[in-house]
This record gives structure tokens, C-alpha cells and sequence, in this order.
């Protein structure tokens, strides 16, 4: 039985091949950064008040004049082909149903014109600067007119972090092991529902800008690795400023003075996330510095945050110390890989029933209704 996101993982543990299932599960070094993200909200408890009367509860929010039914977007992640044949495009239709936001990643598997239709209200597009700055400006063009909502731009994955797990799969750069192989070939379930017809996937969005040699899978990968600006600086962010005439939001902030600089510099709010705990090891969570963060940039700017959220209570908690919304990233994937776009459906549910309990729980009938006086520390 699926109960939730701990449930999720074992499932695909088993559905996934191992070099699959390691590449969305893993993080960087030793892991210890990917460890804390989930063990951070042990540290706060809440301190519930009692005789309100909250039996009637709205989990709605407006960011940026887009408005959800609940504080939550599907986080940008790439490659999801991996997991399952047309998985962009599950993970977004979801979304659109449960009336909540979707970022689709520079390197998803489908294109932002394949996956738009399946979220045409709520679909924002994250990017990642390329050294082509003319490659840069027709993804933005395209994400334009495909009529994304807003951009997202991720700063905190310009060099690779060192995933060691995904390394073990390998013999040699790009080639698995022989026993990576044999794994491929005990889940012949997983060959069916992502392989078949057309074999391995490629990326939908660079499909227009890649040597036909690097069309799919590891090469795309490689080659897209390569083309990343090295050189990405808050100067390039006001010229992506400049670029862009819709809200923007600059992904993979930690530093309190760096979320500061980037509501000078006209971002209209910053996404607190060490990238799933994939970049930099030993790097704090993103909840460790939240309520610094909203202290410095105001009540009233856009704060949305990512990183570890497993359970209903961790975005109650996210959002009582100053988060306007969370984005949810692994147990979508686990459940998409596991269970495709209906298990997808029933993880969000599950999700924002948590949320709603949760909130009748505090005695709040909003979200804005939570603050940090709701929680102690542990």
C-alpha cells in the first residue's frame, strides 16, 4: 500500500533500474546535505492552539497574479523520460488538475510546445544560461510564446555537483556497467513503459540546438554540461532581466544577502533551494535560512522554497516561517516512474489533504493566517 512519499521511494526502488532510480534518489559527496534537507524539520514542532473554529479552510495562493489551489508547484527536474515515456507531460497534466503550478526544466524530455497543452494555466519555464546567449534568447522566445506563466533561473548548477552514486553505474564516462546492464535488464517493465518505441529519449527543448550526434541520452547530457556559462554573474542576470518582461525568479538562493541583491536587481522573488542536496555538500537547508531571508526582503516579496519537503507538516512549517509557496520535486518522480500520471494525481492529493489537515489542526482557516509563534524549537 502507497501512503506517501516513503512508501513512493521503496516502489520505485524496485521499479526503476539502478542507475535510474540512484540518478533522481542521490546527492553529492557523501550525502550529508541530502540527509539534512529531510532531518531539518524534526527541529521545529508546533505548538497547536485549540477551540478556534477552523471547519472551514482555503489553501489558495496568488503568486504573481497566477492563483493556486494550494501552496505547491512541481518542481523543474530533467531527464524525467528516464523514468517514463511522456513523464513531463504526466507531471505537468497533474499539476494543471490539482490547480497548482508546474516549472518545466531547460532539460526536460519533452519541449515546452509538447508539454504546454497539458498546463496551460500554470506553466512556468525554468532555464539554464548557455554560453550561446542567441540560444538563450530563443528558449526565452519560445517559453514566450508558448505562454509560460513566468521564468525560473537556476544559478546554483553552473559546475556539476560530484554525484557519486550516479558514478558507480558507469565503466567509463557516459557507458554503464556491465552490471548497470544486467539491472537494465532484470526490469523489463521499465524497458516497456520508456524505451519502447522510440528508444532512449532525448531532450525536447535543446532538440533544436544539438549536434546530431548528441541528440539523446548520455551524449545530450554531456554536451549540454558543456555549453553551460561558466561565467554566469549578477550582470547576466539584469541582462536576463532586461530579456524577459514577464515575473522572474532566481532559483538556487542561500545566502540572505544574495536574495536581497536579487530583489534589487528587479527579480520579482528568489527560490530558496540547494538544488535537492545534488550540488554542494555540507550546504545548509534552505529552511535554515528562511526566516532570515523574509526578514530582510519584506512580508510582501515572492519567497518560494524547495529541498527535503516529503510530508504536509514540512510545508505548514515552510510557510509559517515565511514561505509563500513550495516546490515538490522527488516523490513526484518516484511516482511517476512507479505509477504514471494517475499515481502522480493521487501523490498531490495526498499532499494537500496533509496540508489541509495540518491547517484545521493550527486552528487557521489560511495560509496566512500561520506564523513562527506556531512553532518551537526542538
Amino acid at each position: 500500500m502507497i501512503l506517501n512519499a516513503h512508501d513512493l521511494r521503496k516502489k520505485a526502488r524496485q521499479t526503476l533500474p539502478g542507475f535510474a532510480f540512484d540518478y533522481i534518489d542521490g546527492g553529492a559527496d557523501d550525502e550529508s546535505t541530502l540527509q539534512h534537507n529531510k532531518a531539518i524539520f524534526d527541529r521545529w514542532m508546533f505548538t497547536p492552539p485549540v477551540l478556534k473554529n477552523a471547519s472551514q479552510r482555503d489553501l489558495s495562493v496568488n503568486l504573481q497574479g497566477t492563483r493556486l489551489a494550494a501552496p505547491l508547484l512541481v518542481a523543474p527536474t530533467g531527464y524525467n523520460g528516464m523514468l517514463r515515456r511522456h513523464a513531463d507531460q504526466m507531471l505537468a497534466s497533474a499539476a494543471s488538475r490539482a490547480q497548482i503550478g508546474y516549472m518545466q526544466s531547460t532539460v526536460s524530455t519533452a519541449s515546452l510546445e509538447d508539454v504546454h497543452p497539458a498546463a496551460p494555466d500554470n506553466h512556468w519555464f525554468q532555464l539554464y544560461v548557455l554560453k550561446d546567449r542567441e540560444i538563450t534568447l530563443d528558449l526565452l522566445k519560445r517559453a514566450r510564446q508558448a505562454g509560460c506563466k513566468g521564468l525560473v533561473v537556476s544559478v546554483d548548477a553552473v559546475h556539476f555537483g560530484n554525484r557519486e552514486r550516479d558514478k558507480r553505474h558507469y565503466r567509463k564516462p557516459m557507458k554503464l556497467s556491465l552490471r548497470a546492464m544486467a539491472g537494465v535488464a532484470m526490469k523489463p517493465g521499465w524497458v516497456l513503459r520508456t524505451l519502447l518505441p522510440d528508444g532512449i529519449p532525448g531532450f525536447g527543448n535543446l532538440q533544436p540546438y544539438l549536434p546530431p550526434e548528441n541528440q539523446k541520452g548520455a551524449g545530450g547530457a554531456s554536451y549540454f554540461a558543456s555549453q553551460m556559462d561558466k561565467t554566469l554573474d549578477w550582470a547576466a542576470l539584469e541582462w536576463l532581466r532586461s530579456q524577459w518582461q514577464g515575473p522572474l525568479f532566481i532559483k538556487g538562493i542561500m545566502a540572505p544577502e544574495d536574495a536581497l541583491q536579487a530583489q534589487r536587481m528587479g527579480a520579482e522573488g528568489v527560490i530558496l533551494s540547494n538544488h535537492g542536496g545534488r550540488q554542494l555538500d555540507s550546504s545548509l537547508s534552505p529552511m535554515d535560512v528562511l526566516a532570515e531571508v523574509r526578514g530582510l526582503v519584506g512580508p510582501d516579496y515572492t519567497l518560494l522554497i524547495d529541498s527535503g519537503f516529503r510530508r504536509g507538516t514540512d510545508v505548514v512549517k515552510a510557510l509559517a516561517l515565511g514561505a509563500d509557496a513550495i516546490l515538490i520535486g522527488r516523490p513526484l518522480l518516484y511516482a511517476v516512474a512507479v505509477g504514471g500520471e494517475a499515481l502522480v494525481q493521487q501523490t498531490l492529493t495526498t499532499l494537500i489533504q496533509e496540508i489541509d489537515l495540518t491547517l484545521a489542526q493550527l486552528g487557521c482557516t489560511r495560509l496566512d493566517e500561520l506564523h513562527p509563534g506556531m512553532l518551537r524549537l526542538r
